[in-house]
């Protein structure tokens, strides 16, 4: 399979007219990392790699992946929402992956584990990370591409092109999440409750049964009967949850 490099000109060609400006590295220690040690930062600023060497994911766990085979970018956002409510901003990316590879490719079905996993056919095929820096929010995504089924991190993962996906360009996937990510945030920052009403809609996680691990070492057994507007994931007990682990029970 050939793995096309990432272009930069190319993809801001394609973005031209909005506020993205994607750079694009051959090798970074990871993206988020680089642009958190950023300065000057402006609203619309996305790193892109093909490789990082020590790729972060949710609560300090690695994201590994072979060069090429995976889309691994950070942008910067300054949201014109209060701060109090950017805990939606995880939920908000990853259903503008869900409309951008809906958009590319309508046969595959991709939906969202709470609070930030891409699944196809309940394997994860992407994840995402939020941190707060100074007057806004930097959002790293990994979106596992090319992966063969041995690059792959883990069992329970997978690839778009494992999944036959009829689009494996990074270079035309990227300015579509982008694309999709403006319009979302735009929505969410007029005011608009549909944004997380279609979250909603593509949750795998609600109406589960689920097994929620919360930073403490505490376990909580129950239900997903919903997800607040800053993103809170409700249980059947009564508990929200805005930092945890979620283990779908079947």
């Amino acid at each position: 399979m050939v793995r096309e490099a990432l272009n930069e000109s190319a993809m801001n060609a394609t973005l031209r007219g909005s506020y993205w400006r994607v750079s694009v590295f051959q090798s970074v220690v990871s993206t988020q990392s680089e642009l958190i040690g950023k300065e000057n930062l402006r609203h619309g600023d996305v790193f892109v790699t093909e490789y990082q060497s020590a790729g972060r994911g949710r609560l300090n766990r690695t994201f590994e992946a072979t060069e090429s085979s995976a889309l691994l970018f950070s942008l910067y956002l300054e949201p014109k929402r209060n701060k109090l409510e950017w805990s939606a901003i995880p939920l908000l990316t990853g259903l503008s992956l869900v409309n951008a590879l809906n958009y590319l490719d309508v046969k595959i079905v991709t939906n969202l584990k709470w609070p930030n996993d891409l699944l196809i056919n309940e394997k994860k095929v992407a994840g995402i990370l939020a941190e707060a820096k100074s007057d806004g929010v930097i959002v790293g995504i990994g979106l596992n591409v090319a992966m063969s089924k041995s690059e792959l991190p883990v069992p329970t993962a997978t690839s778009l092109a494992l999944e036959n996906f009829a689009e494996l360009n990074r270079n035309i996937i990227l300015p579509e999440i982008l694309k999709n990510l403006a319009l979302t945030i735009e929505l969410w920052e007029n005011g608009s409750n549909t944004v997380l009403e279609q979250y909603r809609e593509v949750s795998s996680t609600l109406g589960k049964e689920v097994e929620v691990h919360l930073p403490s070492g505490e376990i909580l057994n129950s239900r997903a009967v919903g997800i607040t507007d800053v993103g809170e994931l409700q249980l059947a007990s009564g508990a929200r949850i805005n930092v945890g682990d979620v283990i779908h029970l079947r």
